[in-house]
């Protein structure tokens, strides 16, 4: 379970008429958002269609600074903002307020990608007429946006993975318009979000088309928005079936585009022995302070951990148990969510050779999911594929290894993860070399000394992984090369100057880097 999942008919009105609910109190509030339309589908792509070219050809300033504006419009929603979001996913307002930062932040960090140019890859191989045997014709590359994008908004985070989130900022500054999907989780924040982008539109003066949303609670129209013809790629963020449907979808048109999905992953986390040795009580606590963040509700949630049998194992698990115990149940998501929690805990407490180690504490309100803590045997954890199985919360497995070779084993039969961390000292350095190439081929991300919720928003940033962390492992959805999903190489052979791309021209008048006969 990532982002998304299937809610109950408990969780929301009738099809025809989806209102916001809080899942703090289990009540529908505010406006009717109306399923849209086919019409109301067709216009947006067709908009999007026709800004295309527009968009894809504006100057860097003007993007840039369209990213600039954008995120001002946000700003200036203010407090109501924070409170529509609060009361549709019942996330605390610190956490939604440095969401929002997050959100601007990475608008901002495009704006200033764009202005340097580096992303438009241009390269030049002059002409040489008197090579023998052949003469060599003149050659200009660069890269242009692949079309427009349709964009599916995450439940997990309504500001920074969703309307306005990395995606929709990293096809925006490939020169991609965008129409976006609406999460029927929080259409209310959704709109005021949809509303700021397009007042940004209109104020930078580019095609309508450039920003589009529609909110909807079926699957049929996310369905539809893939099949378009008109739509060149799709950014998502949700659930491992749900994205392996889009993928599907996707690879059966006559042409196939590509889907850069976020899904499952279970972070593995490798506990060295003389790290354990000198603080396993230490790291039973931090751990379960990652673990039991916003309910567990993260992409790089820690819920699988790997240790050497023994008294600092044990320390270990008794220094989490205890924390876990002590731990407040916060409000989840949706109702939907919570459910799938509820029955992921249960189901993994029931699988032979597990022992729960801890629950949190029980929930006095609604959909408050009480973290669960499981240990079992490495013999047991590679016969059952279910134990590496995410469920999305507050739950995790630790695993008791008899040896580095067993654990090197367990690591080797995972799938691909959004992130691997290793804790360890300088004693242990050379155990973690080992283990390092298949950390390697499995995980986007590798840390050390750290947990893994929390995800910078940095040039150097990868959030992505090998499948099923990601649909396309040589991705990532955060950092500045985000937007290299959203691009492909024009070649322009002996093109007179006039008709080449501002990029390309003998003058270099947007001033980008170059790289002339490979030589930047």
């Amino acid at each position: 379970m990532r982002g998304h999942s299937r809610p109950t008919e408990r969780e929301r009105p009738p099809m025809t008429e989806l209102r916001s609910l809080n899942p703090a109190t289990g009540e529908h509030f505010g406006e009717v958002f109306p399923e849209p339309t086919a019409e109301q589908i067709e216009a947006a792509l067709a908009a999007a269609n026709a800004a295309f070219d527009v968009y894809r050809e504006t100057d860097l300033e003007t993007r840039a600074a369209f990213l600039e504006g954008v995120a001002a419009e946000i700003e200036a929603i203010g407090d109501a903002l924070i409170e529509r979001a609060m009361a549709e996913t019942g996330l605390p307002r610190p956490r939604l307020e440095g969401e929002r930062g997050r959100t601007t932040g990475q608008l901002r960090l495009f704006a200033k990608t764009v202005r340097q140019g580096d992303f438009l890859g241009a390269r030049i191989d002059p002409a040489q007429p008197e090579r023998k045997p052949l003469p060599r014709a003149d050659l200009r590359q660069r890269f242009i946006g692949l079309g427009p994008v349709a964009v599916f908004g995450a439940s997990n985070f309504p500001l920074a993975f969703s309307t306005a989130g990395g995606d929709t900022a990293a096809a925006l500054a490939a020169g991609c318009p965008v129409v976006f999907k609406g999460h029927p989780a929080h259409p209310g924040t959704a709109a005021l979000v949809g509303a700021a982008i397009s007042k940004a539109v209109e104020k930078a003066g580019l095609p309508a088309g450039v920003f589009s949303l529609l909110t909807g609670q079926t699957h049929e129209l996310g369905g539809a928005l893939v099949r378009d013809s008109r739509i060149k790629a799709v950014g998502f963020t949700g659930s491992r079936a749900g994205g392996v449907a889009l993928m599907k979808i996707a690879n059966e048109r006559p042409e196939p585009i590509p889907v850069y999905a976020e899904m499952s992953s279970v972070n593995p986390v490798i506990l060295f022995p003389h790290a354990l040795a000198a603080r396993a009580q230490a790291l039973g606590a931090a751990f379960v302070g990652s673990l039991t963040m916003g309910s567990g509700q993260f992409c790089t949630n820690p819920g699988l951990i790997f240790a050497l049998a023994g008294p600092d194992f044990d320390a270990f698990v008794a220094s989490a148990a205890a924390a876990l115990s002590a731990a407040h149940p916060q409000v989840m998501l949706t109702p939907g969510i919570f459910g799938a929690y509820e029955q992921g805990v249960e189901k993994l407490g029931s699988r032979p050779g597990v022992t729960v180690a801890a629950r949190g504490l029980v929930g006095e309100g609604c959909n408050q999911g009480q973290g669960a803590l499981f240990v079992v045997e490495a013999e047991t954890f590679a016969a059952d594929p279910a134990l590496s199985h995410e469920v999305f919360g507050s739950s995790s497995v630790i695993v008791r290894c008899p040896d580095i070779a067993t654990l090197a084993g367990l690591l080797e039969g995972l799938e691909g993860q959004l992130t691997a961390t290793l804790h360890l000292d300088a004693e242990d350095a050379e155990q973690a070399r080992g283990l390092l190439p298949i950390l390697e081929r499995k995980a986007g991300r590798i840390l050390a000394n750290g947990w893994p919720t929390g995800v910078e928003v940095a040039p150097a940033m990868v959030h992505g992984g090998p499948f099923p962390a990601t649909s396309d492992g040589r991705s990532t959805s955060v950092g500045t090369r985000a937007v290299e999903r959203f691009l492909r190489p024009v070649c322009y052979q002996d093109l007179p100057d006039v008709l080449l791309p501002a990029a390309l021209k003998e003058a270099n008048p947007l001033g980008v880097k170059r790289a002339i006969d490979g030589v930047l």
